[in-house]
C-alpha cells in the first residue's frame, strides 16, 4: 500500500509539472487534478486512436497504380454494428464518468463543512477586503489557519470579479448585489497569490492579493496582537500585497483605505453609515461634532487628524474613550489618504449616530446624542 501510495504522488507530480500546474495546497486540489489528468488522458488517447485507425483507411483505401477496371475495395464494405455499438456504449461509459466525478467535486466545493470559519469578502476595483466576524478587517490579505475550513461569502462593490487561489483550485465571480460562496482548507502553512479573474477594468490585472495559512497557534496570535506577530513569511507576503495594492490603486481614497485597515481603524469605525465601537466616517466630513462636556466642532482636516494624534482631547459625545494615541504610528501620507477616504465619502448618509452598544445596534437614540 505504501509503494503504491508513493507511486501515486510521484505519476500526480510528474503530470503537474507536465502540465505547468501550480502546487496542490488545498484539501480539493488533488481529486481536481486528478479529474484534470483523466480528461487530458482519454482525450489525447481518443485522438491518438482516431489518427491511428485513420492513417490505416488512408493505406488500405488509397488509390492504386493497377488497372482500375477492378471495384474499389470499399464498394464491398459493410457497416460493422458490433463495433460501431462497442464505441457508442465506451464513449456514453466515458462521458458519464466524466459528468459523475465532475458532480460529485461540484457538490464538495458548493457545501462547506459545518465547522468553517467564516470570512467576508468586498471586492472592488481594484483590491479585494477582508472582514472577520470579531471585527478584525484587512485589504489584500486573508489570514487563514492551516488545515482547517474556510468559507468566504463575497459580494462586490462595483462590476463583476472573479475570486480564484491557483494553488487551491477554487474560483468564484463576485457580483455586485448579490452574495456568493466558495470554501477551502489550506493543507500547510504557506503564502498563497490570489488573482481576479474577470475583466474588471483598467487595472484588473494589478487587482492581487495573499492567502496567508498559518498553524493554529500562529493564527491565533494573529488574531491577539496582529501582523508583527505572524511567522517570517507571512510579513513578507503581506509586505508585497500591501506593494502590490498600492500600484494598482492611485487614487488617495483607496489607499487611504488600505491605511485604515492596517492600523486597525475599521475595527471600530465603519464606512457605510452603520453604528460600531467609534463614530462611523460616512458623512462625517464638514459634520458639526457635539463633543463630550459641551461645545462643537466642524470635522475639517484640522479635527480630523487632532483626533487622531490626540483622541481624548475632543471626544464625540457619547461615544467611549477607549481609542489610544496614534502619535508617531501613523505616518503623515496614511494620515492625508485616511482624510481623503473620509472627505470622499461624505454623501454617503450616516443615519443616526448611535454608539455601539457591544451588542445589536439599537435603533433608538441616547438622550444627548445628535443625529
Amino acid at each position: 500500500m505504501a509503494a503504491q501510495a508513493a507511486g501515486g504522488r510521484a505519476m500526480n507530480e510528474l503530470l503537474r509539472q507536465l502540465l505547468f500546474l501550480p502546487e496542490q495546497r488545498s484539501s480539493l486540489a488533488g481529486e481536481i487534478d486528478w479529474l484534470h489528468y483523466f480528461v487530458i488522458v482519454v482525450t489525447m488517447g481518443g485522438a491518438f486512436l482516431i489518427t491511428l485507425i485513420g492513417g490505416y483507411f488512408l493505406v488500405r483505401y488509397r488509390r492504386r497504380g493497377e488497372s482500375t477496371t477492378r471495384p474499389h475495395p470499399g464498394v464491398f464494405a459493410r457497416p460493422a454494428l458490433f463495433l460501431e455499438t462497442v464505441g457508442l456504449l465506451s464513449l456514453g461509459f466515458v462521458f458519464l464518468t466524466f459528468w459523475n466525478v465532475g458532480t460529485r467535486q461540484f457538490v464538495d466545493l458548493r457545501t462547506p463543512p459545518e465547522d468553517a470559519i467564516d470570512v467576508y469578502v468586498t471586492a472592488k476595483q481594484w483590491m479585494w477586503k477582508f472582514s472577520y466576524p470579531a471585527g478584525e478587517s484587512m485589504i489584500s490579505v486573508l489570514y487563514v489557519p492551516a488545515r482547517r475550513p474556510v468559507r468566504l461569502v463575497m459580494t462586490s462593490r462595483d462590476v463583476i470579479h472573479s475570486f480564484f487561489v491557483p494553488a487551491f483550485r477554487v474560483k468564484q465571480d463576485v457580483l455586485p448585489g448579490r452574495y456568493t460562496t466558495v470554501w477551502f482548507e489550506a493543507s500547510e502553512p504557506g503564502a498563497y497569490p490570489i488573482l481576479c479573474t474577470e475583466y474588471c477594468g483598467t487595472s484588473h490585472s494589478e487587482m492581487r492579493g495573499q492567502v496567508i495559512a498559518l498553524d493554529p497557534a500562529d493564527y491565533e496570535r494573529w488574531l491577539a496582537g496582529g501582523a508583527a506577530s505572524t511567522p517570517a513569511f507571512a510579513q513578507e507576503a503581506a509586505s508585497q500585497a500591501e506593494q502590490e495594492g498600492a500600484e494598482a490603486e492611485p487614487t488617495m481614497p483607496s489607499r487611504g483605505e488600505r491605511a485604515a485597515a492596517r492600523h486597525g481603524c475599521l475595527r471600530c469605525h465603519t464606512l457605510d453609515g452603520t453604528p460600531h465601537v467609534g463614530p462611523t466616517w460616512a458623512g462625517l466630513y464638514r459634520a458639526v461634532v457635539p463633543l463630550e462636556g459641551g461645545g462643537e466642532r466642524i470635522a475639517d482636516e484640522a479635527y480630523i487628524t487632532e483626533s487622531i494624534m490626540d483622541p481624548l482631547a475632543l471626544v464625540h459625545r457619547g461615544f467611549p474613550r477607549v481609542m489610544p494615541s496614534y502619535l508617531g504610528q501613523v505616518p503623515p501620507p496614511d494620515i492625508a489618504a485616511i482624510i481623503e477616504l473620509i472627505k470622499s465619502i461624505r454623501d454617503v448618509p450616516r443615519g443616526l449616530v448611535v454608539p455601539w452598544d457591544g451588542g445589536v445596534p439599537g435603533s433608538a437614540t441616547p438622550e444627548g446624542v445628535t443625529p
